[in-house]
């Protein structure tokens, strides 16, 4: 599902999901009415994940769908309380992924492209499927069958622990907490479950629904895997002050709902449920972005891995000569970027050794993502700079800024440049096209100049160059300039002796764009050599 909503989502989405998730308010009412309509939290969560996997909802986007979600689910309890047990859109799934392996079939409608939005309707499908199945593995456990739970339920602090425990555990098997506050609801009905045990139950099963979210992060991005740690945290700590407040907290329900406990314990435990998703939103929402901030502080990228989405906020100060500071933080974030187009160089200039499938199947994914995040960076960078010049500051250091500025578009060209590099070893591994081994030995020397280039502008970021430093990279960029004529007329030779024209061809678009990256680099020097 994530890959399908990665490849068709377009501007619409963006903004639809924008707008859902725009503040954290909306973001609440988002989970909420999303998980009311298809009676799954779990489900809800791990769509959020898929979100945030895909780069279409930011990690403090994400936690107010979560909190909403915890909201939404309380309305199963309701139904079955009021109602008894209703329909499932589970038993949807198996339509639903039909029609999404007719739209991959049918691939096209009137220029329509139906591959992606079936990926999506296919993923839909089985994550409903699959939550069902995992909830009917174990039929066993019911309201008859549980009597484990009765013996356990003296009203000591322990027994409220231990339900809380096993809750949990039955709910993470189950994969359902509706289905465990109904068998809750059931029990205490029927007279087996006292009020507070039965609380203590309800609260477990709010830890144990946090499973969906952890499985879905499994093999994803940073932020992905974040999203479920927030929904573990928020989950956990609302469970540990109810527990702390339970009396409060039960008198409160008491109080809302009157007459005798027993002869509607139905309706106390749903209020309970309710309550309880509530007020822990209400005292967690003001703090959005404090919960964001911990979980990126808690779960960091792996070695080489980039979150989905860069974001760089400026935070106007209100002291006086603080400018520095903002400039310091710049120059980190585009000596980052510039470690990220010398990986991805790293990654080009392996696939155009090697040249076979294992070059598309690594690294065309991601370096795809690391170009879209070196935009990212561009325009979020460009926007703080622009911001951060409007602030009272010496001339050179405005200066320094608008440099700053074109070095950050120099950057991003040359990832655009190694994502083009990598099209065109992609295009002739695909294409079946083959080179003469001289012109694959002539390209690697080429190759490693332009290497020599981003070394020496990675050595030298945000420092100012002196003139015997620029002489060094002006060397590197004459022999780059003369290897490339002498590449380029190799080349037409070849196509004048009757070589594969679209491989000559090909050949003169790599080393086109190979150039192009070290003319990149050449003119960051430039602009650090202007450094005052």
């Amino acid at each position: 599902m994530s890959d399908g909503i990665q490849k068709s989502a377009g501007k619409s989405l963006h903004k639809v999901l924008g707008l859902m998730t725009s503040n954290r308010f909306f973001a609440v009412l988002t989970g909420m009415f999303v998980t009311m309509i298809i009676q799954s939290s779990g489900a809800t969560t791990v769509m959020v994940v898929s979100f945030v996997n895909a780069g279409l909802m930011t990690l403090a986007q994400s936690v107010g769908v979560i909190f909403g979600a915890n909201i939404g689910t309380t309305i199963t309890a309701w139904i079955v309380t009021l109602f008894g047990f209703s329909f499932s859109i589970s038993s949807l799934a198996i339509p639903i992924f039909g029609l999404g392996y007719l739209g991959v079939f049918i691939k096209k409608i009137k220029k329509i492209n139906l591959t992606n939005f079936g990926e999506v309707l296919m993923g839909f499908g089985l994550l409903f499927f699959g939550l069902d199945l995992l909830k009917n593995a174990i039929p066993a456990i019911n309201a008859e069958n549980a009597g484990f739970l009765v013996t356990l339920n003296n009203g000591s602090f322990f027994s409220l622990l231990a339900g809380i425990g096993i809750s949990a555990l039955v709910t993470m098997l189950l994969h359902s907490s509706s289905a465990v506050t109904a068998i809750v609801i059931t029990m205490a009905t029927q007279g087996l479950l006292s009020w507070e045990f039965s609380a203590a139950l309800v609260l477990g099963s709010n830890i144990g629904s946090t499973i969906d979210a952890i499985m879905a992060a499994i093999g994803t991005k940073v932020n992905a895997r974040r999203t479920a740690l927030v929904h573990v945290m928020f989950n956990v700590s609302g469970t540990i002050l109810a527990i702390i407040f339970l009396q409060p907290l039960l008198s409160f329900v008491d109080f809302l709902i009157p007459g005798d406990v027993k002869s509607n314990i139905a309706v106390h435990i749903a209020m309970l449920h309710t309550i309880f998703n509530t007020a822990c939103t209400l005292i967690f929402i003001p703090f959005v972005n404090q919960i964001a901030a911990l979980a990126e502080k808690l779960i960091q990228p792996k070695k080489g891995e980039t979150p989905s989405v860069y974001k760089l906020d400026f935070v106007a100060s209100m002291g006086k000569g603080n400018t520095e500071s903002y400039i310091i933080r710049a120059e980190k974030e585009i000596s980052d970027m510039i470690e990220i187009a010398r990986e991805m160089f790293n990654c080009v200039q392996k696939g155009l050794k090697d040249r076979n499938e294992d070059f598309i199947t690594e690294y065309m994914d991601f370096l795809a993502s690391q170009e879209d995040y070196a935009d990212q960076m561009q325009e979020q960078l460009s926007k703080y700079l622009v911001q951060v010049s409007a602030l009272p500051m010496s001339e050179n250091l405005q200066n320094n800024v608008s440099m700053m500025l074109r070095i950050v578009d120099d950057i991003e060209n040359m990832t655009d440049d190694c994502y083009s590099v990598a099209l065109l070893i992609k295009r002739s591994i695909e294409k079946g096209m083959t080179f003469e081994e001289k012109e694959l030995d002539r390209i690697g020397p080429y190759m490693d100049l332009v290497h020599s280039c981003l070394d020496f502008v990675n050595e030298n970021i945000n420092k100012p160059l002196s003139a015997e430093k620029l002489a060094q990279a002006e060397v590197i960029e004459d022999q780059i300039d003369t290897y490339r004529k002498q590449l380029k007329k190799i080349a037409r030779k070849n196509l004048e002796k009757g070589s594969d024209v679209r491989t000559e061809l090909l050949y003169l678009d790599l080393i086109r764009h190979i150039e192009k990256i070290g003319d990149h680099a050449f003119s960051i020097s430039e602009s650090l050599s202007q450094t005052k």
